[in-house]
């Protein structure tokens, strides 16, 4: 099978990458390694992700918003503190000029959005598939790939994209590592009800523990991200639902009066993974394959989504340039790709990395340094401009998916 472009991995950041190259007129291959609908796929599970601004723009691009926004909840405010302490912060929608600050949607939801959006368009599914073999051969690079119970597929491709997760068996196949620093800290992931509406305000709290964001979702439900060393988090997982409420009352507060209900608790654990290039020779890294980001600051998916989308703008433009000539896999085009990357992700990384430092500090200067900065952030409006085009994945060179314009030039 040849094609123009192979990408390993169909879970969020692939599946989108596929529908935004769609609509290039190239020869697309999906390759997944687990059926969707099982629950072996780790990226379509009930864990929710808040959406940038700029991410709602790219699925609408591609498609798939209209399928998603009915279960999608606004941000309309957030609300930052730090327990015990005098330090908060506040960001307002309205006071930033926009609708909302971004929206919270279950991973599922936009799953079962990409793939009914991918059986709809010009792209080859292969799922189950496993890719067992990466060779650069003379002008593409061979996949050989086990598809499931019914033996062997081999793919000859111009660029070959790693989308297949922060341990990528294909990055790695192509000779990029990856550095990791373990944070020594687990996710506890679930859904909580509680007593008042939740008024479309996601809350992030510092606490002696580690931090603790509740987040609005739909039917009055919140999502809840709750970080905590690994001893610690284990032993909250396994508490009764009225001790394990209590326990989060204890370190949330009352600003959503009670927590009633609690649903089913996940574990992650939590560290950062850099791969150490964005490119190799007719490859491309893009996701948690390119970082893996802390959920401190929710900016991991963005980030990942905007490789998908700025990786698609890369080769849109040079299919409009070369015309017949085109080469997906031409190194000057990768060059592109990975300049524009980098900074980008370095501006995240650092962001996302600092806060991760500052607020698991338990030392008395660095909590009077938060403090003093979310006191200042609050007074600030410049800072929080500065912040929402940040958080909101409008600072840099902005793909033009995520500014809502079409993907071709």
């Amino acid at each position: 099978m040849q094609c123009d472009v192979a990408i390993v991995g169909g879970g969020l950041v692939g599946a989108s990458l596929a529908l935004a190259l769609s609509q290039l007129d190239l020869k697309v291959v999906l390759v997944e390694a687990h059926p969707f609908g099982v629950a072996g796929q780790p990226s379509f599970d009930d864990r929710t992700t808040a959406l940038s601004n700029g991410s709602r723009r790219i699925f609408e691009g591609i498609g798939v918003w209209p399928l998603i926004e009915r279960e999608a909840t606004p941000i309309r405010r957030i609300h930052v503190s730090d327990q015990g302490r005098f330090g908060f912060a506040r960001l307002d929608a309205q006071e930033q000029g926009l609708a909302a600050l971004g929206c919270v949607v279950v991973n599922r939801v936009m799953g079962a959005a990409l793939w009914q959006q991918l059986a709809a368009r010009e792209v080859t599914v292969l799922a189950p598939a496993r890719v067992t073999s990466v060779d650069l051969q003379e002008g593409a690079r061979t996949l050989q790939c086990q598809l499931g119970d019914d033996g062997f597929q081999t793919i000859e491709a111009r660029l070959v994209i790693a989308a297949d997760g922060a341990k990528s068996a294909v990055r790695e196949a192509a000779g990029i590592g990856a550095t990791s620093w373990d944070y020594d800290q687990m996710a506890l992931v679930t859904n909580v009800f509680t007593q008042r509406f939740h008024d479309y305000v996601a809350y992030e709290r510092f606490t002696a523990a580690g931090p603790l964001a509740v987040l609005p979702m739909s039917e009055g439900r919140s999502g809840l991200i709750w970080t905590l060393a690994p001893a610690l988090a284990n032993e909250v997982a396994q508490l009764s639902d009225d001790d394990f409420l209590a326990r989060l009352q204890q370190e949330f507060g009352f600003r959503l009066g009670r927590f009633t209900r609690v649903g089913a608790r996940q574990l992650y654990p939590l560290s950062l993974t850099r791969s150490d290039e964005h490119v190799g020779p007719r490859l491309a890294v893009v996701g948690n394959a390119a970082q893996a980001l802390h959920p401190i600051a929710g900016q991991g998916f963005n980030l990942g989504l905007r490789d998908a989308a700025s990786l698609a703008e890369v080769l849109a433009d040079a299919r409009a340039q070369q015309a017949d000539s085109f080469d997906a896999g031409d190194g000057a085009l990768l060059d592109r790709y990975r300049s524009w990357r980098e900074a980008d992700r370095g501006r995240i990384v650092g962001f996302t990395d600092g806060l991760v430092r500052l607020f698991t500090q338990p030392f008395g200067p660095a909590k009077l340094l938060r403090d003093v900065g979310l006191l200042a952030f609050d007074l600030m409006p410049a800072a929080k401009d500065a912040l929402s085009q940040l958080s909101l994945g409008a600072a840099g060179r902005i793909p033009r998916l995520a500014r809502g314009a079409k993907l071709r030039p």
